[in-house]
C-alpha cells in the first residue's frame, strides 16, 4: 500500500524513499521486492548499498550479500561502518574465511578494527569459519569488552568443540565479577554434555535464580537440556513446567529429554500436548520423536511420524531423520527392511545412515547385511575405525575367528586406529574419566580390586561374557570359561 502511494505521489525517484522501501521490504522478509526496488533505483548512495547488503544477510542470502558488497567496492560509493558489519555477517554465514580475512584487512586500514561491534563480528566470523585461534587473538587484544563479545567467544568455543574451555572461561568471568547476561548463560548451558559436571550445572542454575533469568526462554531451554544430558530428567521436567513462556525449542528440548531417557510414551504424549497448544512441530521435533520410537520399539508409530513429516507438515527429512529410521528398524531386528529402506532413499546414504545399519547388525549378529553396511562405510570413510570394529564384533558373535582376524589385520595394514573409549562418573562435583585398562587414576589399584571382586560375584550368579563384543576382561582366562 505504502509503495503504491510512493508512485501515486511521484516519490519513486527520491533516494531516501527508495532506501526506506528497501529496508522495509527486507525487514518484512520480502527479499525479492527489496531487491527489485534496489535494481530500479536510478541513484544509490551508501545507505542504499548498506540497506541491500544488510537486508540480504539478515535474510540469510549470504552469497548475494557478499557479491553486492564486492560490486560496491568496485564502484564509486565507499562502504561505511555498517556495510562492513553486514559483509562480515555474510562471511560468517558462508564460512568464507578468505573473504573474511580480506574484509578484516580493509577495516584495519580504515582504523575501525577496534570498534566493539566490528570486533564481535570478526570474532564471530573467525569462529564460524573454524579459526578459533584468530577469534581468540582479537578477543585478547581488545581494549574494551562487552556482553556481546564475551557471548561470541563462548559460542565460538562451543561450536569448535572446546566445551571444557567454554566452561572454564565462563567460570573465570563469574569469579572476576563480570556482569553476566542471559545470552552468556544460554551459551554456556549449550556446551553441557553427559560428561559435564552436574554440580557446576546446578551452580549455574542458582546464578540464574539470583539474577532473575528464569523467565528467559533461551535460558530455560538451556537448563532443560543441561539437566537432561546430565541424567536428571526430573529437574528438566521441573524447569519446563515452571517456564512462563515456551517456544518450539522448549517443547523440542523436553521431548528430546524423554527420548534420551528411554521414556518414549511420555515423549509422544508431550508431542500431543504440544499440538493441542497450537505449536507447529519442526524437523528437530520429528528427530526426537523418531529417536523415542527407536528406543521404545514403536516401529509403526515411527513410520507414521516420517510420513506425516513430509505429507502433512511439508518438512523435508534430513540425513539424521533417515539414520534414526534405520536405527529404529535395526533395533527391532528388521535388518532386511532397514536395508530396503536405505536402497529406496532419494539420496545416497551417508556415514550416519550406514553406521546405524552396521550398529544394528552388530547387536543382532547379522553377517550378510553387516558386510553390506561395512562395505558402504569403507567407501565413504576409509580411515573410519568403526566399520572394522563392528564387523569384527559380528564375526566374533558367530565364532568366525578367521574372518575376525582378517578384519583386524586389514585395519592394521591400512593404519586405522580404534579410538579409545572413555567412561566417566561424577563424585563430589568432580568428574573422573577412565579409558580401557586405565592405570593413571590415583586410586586405580583400589578400583581394579573392587571390579575383580564384583566380576567374581557376577560369575557366581551365573554371568557369562557376551562373545558378540570384543571386550577386555580383568582375568583374561575367563574368556574361555
Amino acid at each position: 500500500m505504502i509503495h503504491s502511494l510512493v508512485f501515486l505521489n511521484g516519490f519513486e525517484r527520491e533516494i531516501t524513499v527508495g532506501n526506506a522501501l528497501v529496508t522495509s521490504y527486507f525487514k518484512c522478509g520480502c527479499s525479492s521486492f527489496g531487491r527489485q526496488v534496489f535494481d530500479e533505483m536510478l541513484e544509490r548512495n551508501v545507505v542504499t548499498w548498506t540497506a541491500i547488503i544488510s537486508g540480504l544477510s539478515q535474510n540469510e542470502l549470504f552469497e548475494d550479500s557478499l557479491r553486492l558488497f564486492l560490486k560496491m567496492r568496485h564502484g564509486m560509493v565507499e562502504p561505511n561502518f555498517l556495510t562492513y558489519l553486514s559483509s562480515l555477517m555474510a562471511c560468517s554465514g558462508l564460512q568464507a574465511l578468505g573473504e573474511g580475512r580480506q574484509i578484516h584487512g580493509l577495516v584495519w586500514k580504515l582504523g575501525i578494527q577496534s570498534d566493539l561491534c566490528i570486533e564481535s563480528a570478526l570474532m564471530d566470523m573467525y569462529s564460524k569459519c573454524g579459526s578459533l585461534e584468530d577469534a581468540w587473538r582479537i578477543f585478547e587484544s581488545a581494549v574494551e569488552l562487552d556482553e556481546v563479545s564475551m557471548t561470541v567467544i563462548l559460542v565460538g568455543f562451543a561450536q569448535n568443540g572446546f566445551e571444557e574451555e567454554a566452561i572454564q572461561f565462563f567460570v573465570k568471568m563469574v569469579k572476576a565479577g563480570t556482569e553476566v547476561d542471559p545470552n552468556m548463560v544460554s551459551a554456556v548451558l549449550g556446551v553441557f554434555g553427559v560428561d559435564t559436571s552436574l554440580g557446576l550445572g546446578k551452580q549455574i542454575h542458582s546464578l540464574v535464580i539470583k539474577r532473575s533469568f528464569g523467565s528467559n526462554r533461551f535460558v530455560g531451554n538451556g537448563l532443560i537440556n543441561m539437566y537432561s544430558k546430565c541424567g536428571e530428567l526430573q529437574d528438566s521436567i521441573k524447569v519446563f513446567s515452571k517456564m512462563p513462556q515456551r517456544n518450539s525449542v522448549s517443547w523440542n528440548s523436553m521431548i528430546a529429554a524423554f527420548a534420551r531417557h528411554g521414556d518414549g510414551f511420555r515423549a509422544l504424549q508431550l508431542y500431543e500436548e504440544m499440538r493441542q497448544e497450537g505449536v507447529e512441530p519442526t524437523d528437530v521435533t520429528f528427530l526426537s520423536l523418531l529417536h523415542a520410537c527407536s528406543h521404545g520399539g514403536l516401529v509403526d508409530k515411527g513410520m507414521e511420524f516420517l510420513k506425516s513429516m513430509t505429507e502433512v507438515f511439508r518438512i523435508s527429512p534430513r540425513t539424521e531423520h533417515y539414520a534414526c529410521v534405520v536405527d529404529m528398524l535395526g533395533r527391532a531386528g528388521l535388518l532386511n527392511e532397514a536395508k530396503t529402506f536405505i536402497e529406496g532413499l532419494p539420496m545416497k546414504p551417508d556415514v550416519l545412515i550406514c553406521q546405524a545399519l552396521l550398529g544394528a547388525c552388530s547387536i543382532h549378529g547379522n553377517t550378510e547385511v553387516g558386510k553390506y553396511a561395512a562395505e558402504q562405510l569403507f567407501l565413504l570413510e576409509p580411515d573410519n575405525p568403526v566399520p572394522h570394529v563392528l564387523l569384527a564384533n559380528i564375526y566374533s558373535s558367530e565364532g568366525r575367528w578367521k574372518e575376525r582376524a582378517w578384519t583386524i589385520k586389514r585395519m592394521k595394514e591400512i593404519g586405522v586406529v580404534k579410538e579409545t573409549g572413555m567412561s566417566w562418573i561424577e563424585i563430589d562435583k568432580k568428574v573422573h574419566s577412565f579409558v580401557v585398562e586405565d592405570k593413571m587414576h590415583p586410586q586405580a589399584v583400589i578400583i581394579y580390586g573392587v571390579l575383580a571382586g564384583l566380576f567374581r560375584l557376577m560369575k557366581d550368579e551365573g554371568y557369562k561374557p557376551d562373545k558378540r563384543f570384543i571386550l577386555y576382561y580383568l582375568d583374561q582366562d575367563v574368556k574361555h570359561n
